[in-house]
């Protein structure tokens, strides 16, 4: 029997997939927004198992986010390979929340999927969403949604098409306004194909939440007119609240190399009878195939997403499993932590200079959108334990470190090590901040004035959070009441924002001395057989 695919592939905050295929080689990349480095990349032979191995905007010259907005930097990336070179498309969103929007479009190419990446080139700032389409007449053709801030528009004003010259590296000739969407709206997401002499144009539509929906269109001319599939919309969850992947929308298109087409799309999976969503949008997958008349279906029939799907005819290609515990005994940090906004440098921390250990240097608050010192890795399952081990000597109330859960600068929950004199010196404390209100929910701080060494602990699952606290890491002590998981979620942090939930450590001297905390591990557990209570 084929073995099935099961969905989510990419799970926790893994928005807006693009998807290549190279020899026998399956890349996707997806969105990271705020958090640096920019870009996920996943591995895959056999479109099963997926392995992280790269964040190609890795330096400030690629990507500079200091003061970016919450939900703002990199969206949508367009992964895609011509000539022996990977391209690589993005957006660095600046403003949010307003009619007028600051969205510049760049991009960058490499001769290696996981090695250095070039300089970026500037391409426009009309929108978001930006695409790269190789023609094969070896011609290239930028597409990108366009935005329109004026009163009483569509402020999807629909998609744009301009062509690309790789010989002076900017876009040329005429802008085209190919395609103004359907009925559905918010026309974003493009990406173009080729098949069988039609230009084939997919694009989101809907809305990136509950309406969110595929659309497909295609032309005999790049340029248009283009007909709208009579049957769209192609993939959507919208009309089933209750259907377990939501939000299902921002698709891209890859053939294997034994002819079989698979979609990849971004879900949702709310926190059951909530309507929260912690994890995130995720990456599924579909099946698809041709209609006589050359149009695209599920596989499985009508339009909803599907948990499983059947596998491509290909071998099986497992990757090695990894380690849930991280004792910081290299000089680079895993793969899978990510900093807010900047690169993680010898100015907020080091794995070097304490072997053994990662060193963060506290910087500013957690309500700053500019240098924190704060390194964290997705929330990917509903019930998760995570601890750490920190040595650290605040010497006022100015300085704290510690273990966090947070969505975003808004709203997080921290288990802290500070000082104060009134409380007995160093204790331990929790504080929460609900779409910026702050609060002190452990109600009575715990003095650990004579521990060297504090073992901190959060247990997740789905709505649940509990914090705990141990001298060596075997007697744990609950700390504070069970607290709601679920505000960490784009189903309720103010002003649509969507990311997800991240997990991690972090180090604050607001009176700007940079006072040091040493993490000795970190440590994430999944627990998927979790039910919520």
């Amino acid at each position: 029997m084929m073995r099935p695919i099961n969905n989510p592939i990419l799970r926790g905050f893994n928005p807006d997939p693009s998807i290549i295929r190279v020899g026998e080689d399956y890349y996707i990349a997806t969105s990271t927004f705020e958090w640096f480095p920019g870009v996920q990349i996943h591995h895959s032979r056999d479109l099963v198992h997926w392995k992280l191995i790269a964040h190609p905007l890795n330096r400030t010259s690629q990507l500079n986010m200091i003061g970016n907005p919450a939900s703002g930097g990199v969206w949508a990336p367009c992964l895609s390979w011509d000539g022996g070179l990977f391209y690589l498309i993005y957006t660095d969103v600046k403003t949010l929340y307003t009619p007028a929007k600051d969205t510049h479009n760049y991009l960058v190419t490499s001769r290696d999927i996981a090695g250095e990446w070039s300089d970026p080139v500037y391409l426009n700032s009309s929108g978001f969403d930006p695409s790269l389409f190789h023609d094969d007449d070896g011609r290239k053709w930028l597409v990108n949604m366009v935005t329109d801030h004026r009163r009483g528009k569509n402020r999807f004003g629909g998609i744009l098409l301009q062509e690309y010259s790789v010989e002076s590296q900017r876009l040329i000739g005429p802008v085209y306004n190919i395609f103004h969407g359907t009925a559905l709206g918010s026309t974003e997401g493009p990406h173009l194909y080729k098949r069988n002499g039609y230009y084939y144009l997919i694009t989101a539509e809907g809305g990136t939440s509950l309406g969110h929906a595929v659309t497909m269109a295609r032309s005999t001319s790049i340029t248009g007119p283009y007909e709208v599939d009579p049957e769209n919309p192609v993939l959507t969850s919208r009309e089933d609240p209750a259907w377990p992947l939501q939000k299902a929308g921002h698709a891209d298109l890859v053939e294997t190399q034994t002819g079989e087409w698979y979609m990849v799309h971004l879900c949702g999976r709310p926190i059951p009878s909530m309507g929260r969503y912690p994890l995130g949008r995720e990456t599924a997958i579909q099946k698809m195939v041709w209609t006589p008349d050359h149009w695209l279906r599920l596989q499985s029939g009508g339009k909803k997403p599907q948990l499983q799907v059947p596998a491509p005819g290909l071998p099986e290609f497992l990757h090695p499993s990894e380690t849930v515990r991280d004792d910081f005994d290299t000089p680079e940090l895993n793969i899978h932590f990510q900093t807010l906004r900047i690169p993680f440098t010898e100015d907020i921390g080091s794995l070097t200079e304490r072997p053994g250990y990662l060193r963060l240097k506290g910087r500013e608050s957690l309500s700053s959108r500019h240098r924190q010192s704060l390194v964290a890795r997705r929330q990917q399952a509903f019930s998760y334990t995570s601890s750490t081990c920190v040595e650290f000597e605040p010497e006022n109330y100015k300085q704290m470190a510690g273990l966090i859960c947070l969505y975003d600068h808004e709203n997080f929950y921290y288990l802290l090590i500070s000082r104060d004199s009134e409380k007995g010196g160093k204790y331990l404390t929790i504080w929460s901040c609900d779409n910026n209100v702050f609060d002190y929910p452990a109600r009575q701080d715990v003095c650990i004035e004579s521990w060297r060494r504090c073992y901190l602990k959060v247990e997740v699952n789905y709505h649940r959070m509990r914090f705990f606290y141990a001298p060596d890491g075997e007697h744990w002590t609950p700390i504070g009441p069970v607290l709601d998981a679920s505000r960490l979620s784009d189903g309720y942090c103010r002003e649509g924002k969507f990311t997800g939930a991240f997990v991690g450590l972090c180090c604050q001297d607001l009176n700007g001395s940079g006072k040091h905390a040493d993490f000795d591990y970190f440590e994430y557990l999944e627990r998927e057989s979790g039910t919520p209570e």
